[in-house]
């Protein structure tokens, strides 16, 4: 009964996951099959959409497994990353878009700004936007005002592995954004980052090279989804109070002495 809404839809997981850096085709179908995901985010501008007898990254998603997300990797402007969801959505990919916009080439930060302006406008287009920007909560709320129908903010610098690096940043968003799913996306490296992120309360994870950069990453995969459900059964359940001095296992009281 626990699924996660985004906009008009519902999924059985928490877990999205990408298609870059995997070592063969074969490991990242296996990849797709293991984490339980539901949804696949590809990055538009890796995709063959003008030559159809050419090879494609979409003819190894299997469509009525998985629901494609489209993102705009890669884009370093608005302008850039408006047209390249327009024609996601022209070629038949999907209406729904991570919108993705660089500001920094070393870090590959996101430009908040930009990624504010793409949104707003894409929403007016009629897109459903989740929108990839820094752990900052202000700007969060702007998306949402935009009509964005996720956060996703950035645990640590894409592909970095670093893990959660401001958890206070997400539990603040955690408390003042209701209206719509956060989900984090970028940093995470491996399947304890994973558990963290859903013990904070996020409502979802999108990831990619912690997955296709493990030296089995089927395997990773799995641990991956696993560490998804018990962080979300974890932060559902009620963490026990930290205590500065010990408490007894088994009370004291009506002990025969």
């Amino acid at each position: 009964m626990d699924k996660l809404k985004i906009a008009n839809r519902e999924f059985n997981s928490r877990l999205i996951i990408g298609t870059g850096k995997y070592r063969s085709n074969e490991e990242m179908v296996e990849a797709f099959e293991r984490s339980g995901a539901e949804m696949i985010t590809v990055a538009v501008r890796r995709v063959n959409l003008t030559d159809r007898s050419q090879p494609s990254l979409l003819d190894f998603i299997d469509l009525k497994k998985f629901s494609l997300l489209p993102n705009t990797a890669a884009c370093y402007t608005a302008q850039e990353a408006i047209r390249t969801a327009m024609l996601a959505r022209e070629v038949g990919m999907s209406d729904w878009v991570k919108v993705e916009v660089i500001g920094d080439q070393k870090t590959l930060f996101p430009d908040n700004e930009a990624t504010l302006e793409a949104t707003k406008f894409l929403v007016k287009e009629g897109f459903t936007v989740l929108p990839y920007f820094g752990d900052d909560l202000i700007m969060a709320k702007k998306l949402i005002d935009a009509g964005a129908s996720a956060v996703m903010p950035l645990a640590a610098p894409i592909g970095s592995g670093l893990g959660i690096q401001n958890p206070n940043n997400l539990r603040i968003m955690r408390e003042q954004i209701t209206e719509v799913p956060i989900i984090v996306d970028a940093g995470v490296g491996t399947a304890s980052d994973a558990c963290f992120a859903m013990e904070l309360g996020v409502d979802g994870l999108l990831m990619n090279t912690a997955i296709a950069e493990a030296r089995q990453p089927g395997n990773m995969a799995e641990a991956m989804n696993l560490a998804v459900k018990s962080g979300r059964l974890a932060y559902l359940s009620g963490r026990m109070p930290k205590r500065l001095y010990a408490s007894a296992s088994s009370p004291i009281e009506g002990v025969v002495r």
